[in-house]
């Protein structure tokens, strides 16, 4: 059965999606960018800065369905600028740091509202 997630500690939709579906103990978090979940609006910042926020909008969509980031399998991380890849990196290695997700990561034309990064989740209990 499917399960909408949906928290007011991460951002609003920005379009047509929801924050995180559930089905059969797979949580699929849509990719967040950096909201601030308070204001709705992007954060001011360099990509640590972006990530940092990307995490606790991620981190907070997993507790809102019962998960926390150690069941997380799956990642993916789009960058505006490739360049940025190891600054998002150290900042992404400071919550995987034992047993990381399988992981893909993609330099992309652009991110909505301007963001930096953005990242997907796939968790599974």
């Amino acid at each position: 059965m499917k399960k909408i997630i949906a928290t007011e500690h991460a951002p609003k939709a920005v379009a047509t999606y929801s924050q995180a579906i559930e089905v059969n103990g797979t949580l699929y978090i849509s990719g967040q960018i950096a909201i601030d979940p308070l204001s709705g609006k992007m954060i001011d910042g360099d990509v640590k800065a972006q990530t940092e926020r990307v995490l606790k909008n991620i981190e907070a969509v997993l507790i809102a369905a019962g998960y926390t980031y150690k069941d997380v399998v799956k990642t993916t991380c789009l960058l505006s600028n490739i360049n940025d890849y190891q600054a998002m990196n150290e900042v992404y290695g400071k919550i995987f740091f034992e047993e990381a997700p399988a992981r893909a990561a993609f330099a992309v034309s652009g991110l909505p509202l301007g963001a930096l990064v953005e990242i997907e989740t796939i968790a599974v209990k």
